[in-house]
């Protein structure tokens, strides 16, 4: 079993300013940038720099007029807010974003979201015992527990928590067999480390 950090530095720092900025109206800012993030990745990814965040943010602007659409302050602040990564080159990493907003969003709350990643279908026993275990020892007031079917994994699972996961997967496992052994050859190698 494996226990690995993932997710960019960047992508935490800028998740965190916007939730601390938008406070408790970070839920709405949230279902903003959902709203707004598709249309611009469908436009094009490679959005970047001071005039291409300056057209982007007039055709939002534009684009919310014509609708009749209002204002409001999470909306405003969401525009800006996607228009400075766009600036500052960052975009490309919007969903890493989103999925830290959620995260502080969730830690704030006192919910927990974990993704169970499994070769098969997680029977209903084992996910309220992980939802039982989690909630003991974390002492979060909720428990989501999300299922995704990876059959690359083989068997076993992965546990996604926030920027951590637990690889207990079948394929981990073998990969990190693979890894123990290719050191165990160099090391007993004539000329390795145990002479």
């Amino acid at each position: 079993m494996k226990l690995a950090f993932v997710g960019s530095r960047w992508a935490r720092i800028y998740a965190r300013a916007f939730v601390e900025t938008l406070g408790g109206n970070a839920e709405a800012g949230l279902v903003c940038i959902k709203a707004i993030v598709p249309p611009i990745t469908a436009i094009s990814c490679t959005l970047f720099g001071y005039s291409d965040s300056r057209r982007l943010e007039k055709m939002l602007r534009e684009s919310i007029a014509s609708s009749g659409g209002s204002s409001d302050s999470a909306l405003e602040y969401t525009i800006r807010f996607i228009v400075l990564l766009v600036e500052k080159n960052r975009f490309k990493e919007i969903d890493s974003i989103i999925h830290n907003i959620k995260t502080y969003i969730d830690k704030r709350n006192g919910v927990l979201t974990v993704t169970v990643e499994s070769a098969s279908v997680v029977d209903s026993v084992f996910s309220e015992e992980l939802r039982r275990f989690l909630l003991e020892k974390t002492g979060v007031a909720q428990v989501v527990i999300e299922h995704s079917l990876k059959p690359g994994l083989l068997g076993g699972y992965r546990l996604w928590m926030g920027g951590y996961y637990i690889d207990a997967s079948l394929k981990g496992q073998m990969e990190q067999m693979l890894a123990d052994m290719e050191s165990a050859v160099l090391f007993a190698a004539p000329g390795g480390d145990n002479d």
